[in-house]
Parts: structure tokens; sequence; C-alpha cells
């Protein structure tokens, strides 16, 4: 796998209903308890909007660190994404505002940036047993930095002998204050799946009910830890489709209608239908989205064995029906298929 970062841009100003702009005045507030087990992140800031109505994403996909460790090239393609990360993240030059408090780490942030790592965070074949793990320090060092509140997904490299999205889903959650990176509840996501969650995003930080729903899914793929590694399917599983069904009624209940909130969801590998997609582009007014073609197997969900095709339908028609207002999905693996600057 070639050494690719991909950089995104994310300008959201008109989700379900424009958030007019707002006077941000008061203390930093701790996420507290909201409609009962609804809120998952209890202990962490709230992600909200900025006070003009607009709210930033930066996305970095497939870093793809511990690459070829043992040749010269491998460690420095690494600390050239560290470097980038770096770059990206002053270019941007995020307002946000730091309140020191009496909390373990002696700050609590409220920011207006919100990054996400959108899978293939380590080339998993290529590390070591005892040491892999400590890759994810690495790759979230300039995120703890800058202060930057984030979130993963994970994919077909992340699951290999050596490692799983588990095990780096918990190291995050060890190494990064500001990780928002969670698991699904047990048996939600399938063999080597883990990682399906949902970030809450506010208009003001003071809000009852969320805006924005940011939603991240597990499309596993790769292979099983150990010396007897099998095939992980590469596709978000069916389990999926239940759990999104049950979080979507649980969040109307809540909420209200779901017309009222916008969502953005992110996924490593692209759902098949993305293949349909890149067939119709025109280069020339849509540049940088088919660099790499999605019609070779693997290069899409359920694709990589030619009777798995069809396996994410069940997914894909779930997400239809139930997340509403989706202005974007966004996904990793075809490393050259990428925009810079999007606005929605």
């Amino acid at each position: 796998m070639y050494f690719n970062t991909v950089y995104f841009a994310l300008l959201v100003t008109s989700l379900a209903e424009a958030a007019p702009p707002y006077n941000d005045v008061e203390p930093i507030l701790q996420q507290g308890r909201v409609h009962g087990d609804l809120n998952p992140y209890p202990a962490k800031p709230r992600v909200a909007f900025r006070p003009d109505g607009t709210f930033k994403l930066t996305i970095f996909s497939d870093l793809h660190y511990g690459e070829n460790p043992w040749d010269a090239w491998g460690p420095e393609q690494d600390f050239n994404s560290t470097r980038l990360m770096n770059t990206v993240l002053d270019d941007e030059k995020p307002d946000y505002v730091q309140v020191p408090l009496c909390t373990p780490d002696d700050y609590v942030i409220h920011r207006r940036q919100f990054s996400v790592l959108n899978g293939d965070l380590i080339t998993g074949e290529n590390t070591f047993r005892e040491n892999s793990t400590t890759l994810i320090d690495e790759i979230v060092a300039p995120l703890n930095a800058a202060k930057v509140p984030f979130s993963s997904t994970h994919g077909n490299h992340d699951n290999q002998a050596n490692i799983s999205h588990a095990e780096e889903i918990l190291r995050e959650q060890k190494v990064a204050p500001l990780s928002y990176t969670r698991m699904a509840p047990v048996g939600v996501g399938g063999v080597g799946g883990p990682g399906n969650y949902w970030v809450p995003v506010y208009r003001k930080k003071t809000d009852a009910s969320p805006v924005l729903i940011l939603w991240f899914f597990d499309s596993r793929g790769g292979f099983s830890l150990g010396n007897n590694s099998t095939r992980i399917p590469d596709w978000v599983d069916r389990s999926v489709s239940e759990w999104i069904e049950s979080e979507t009624g649980a969040m109307n209940a809540a909420w209200g209608s779901a017309e009222t909130r916008g969502a953005l969801a992110f996924v490593h590998i692209p759902p098949h239908v993305a293949t349909d997609l890149q067939n119709n582009l025109d280069s020339e007014t849509e540049p940088g989205l088919n660099a790499d073609s999605l019609n070779g197997g693997g290069s899409v969900q359920a694709t990589t064995i030619a009777s798995d095709f069809g396996q994410d339908n069940i997914f894909w028609n779930t997400v239809n029906r139930n997340i509403k207002n989706l202005h974007a999905i966004f996904s990793g693996h075809g490393m050259a298929n990428c925009f810079p600057e999007v606005e929605v």
C-alpha cells in the first residue's frame, strides 16, 4: 500500500436549517446527562458549531503508520505524516477556549474544529505484536497537542494478525483525552467490526438537542488476530442495521423528528453503490473523485469475493431509510479518490 494522506476541509453551514449566530460567552460546560442514557459522552466537552453557525471538519485518511519499519522510507513516511498533520491543524487556526479546571488533564476544551481519522491508521501486517498499538500514540500526538476533539474509523489494514480494531480503539481511548471514538454495544458490528457509534453536534453547547449527528461505521475487512489468522468480511455487518434503527428511534423519541437534524457519515471502505456514482462522474466538473477505479474486487464493500456481492445492501438500505438529511458519506480506501474541500 502506498503512502497517502487525504485531507478534506468541510464547512457545514445549513444542515437541517441554518444555525444562526449566537452569543457564546457562557462558561465552558462539561456535557451532562441528557434524556436519560441517550447522551454517550457525559464526561466530555460538547462538540458545537461556531458562533457564526459553521462547523469545520478535517479528515485524515489512510495514514498507514508502521509500514515497512525495517526500511528507511517507512519511518520517514510516518514522520512526514505527522509533519503534515501538524501543518494542517496549524494552518486551519481553529478558535477554542481553554479553561483550567480541576480535572485529571487540568483542562476542559470547547473547540469548534473536529477531526476524523478515516481508517487504515496502521499498516497492521507490518507491525509486531509487542508494540503494534503504540503506533496509536504517534498518530494522535498532533491532535493531543492541538487539543482537537476527534473520532476514528478503522480499515482493513487495521485488522491483521498482530492488531485489531478493538485494540486500536482501546489504546486511543487511553492516550487521547479528546477522542470521541467508542465501541458499539456487544453483539453489534460482527467479527472484527466494533467501531459503530455516533457523535452529537450542538448548535450551541447549552441546547437540549443536537442539530447534527456524525455517524461512524466499521466496514471491517482484513484478517483476524493470531497465528491462524483468517479473512474478515469487508462490509458493515447486518447487525449494525438493527442498531441504526434502534438508535434513530431513540433519537426521535428524545429530540423530535429527524427532519430537524442533519447527518454526516464516515466509513473506511465505500459502500458498493459508490461504483455507480463514480462511473457517472464528469472528471472535468467533478475532479479528484475518480483517480482510483472502484470497479476492481475489494475496492468497495462486499466485492473481494464474487459470492460476497450485495452483502452490504442491508446496511445501505437501512442508512437511507432511517438516517434523514444525510448530506455526505466520507470514505477512505481508494486513496486517490478525494477532493480537498467540500461545502455542504
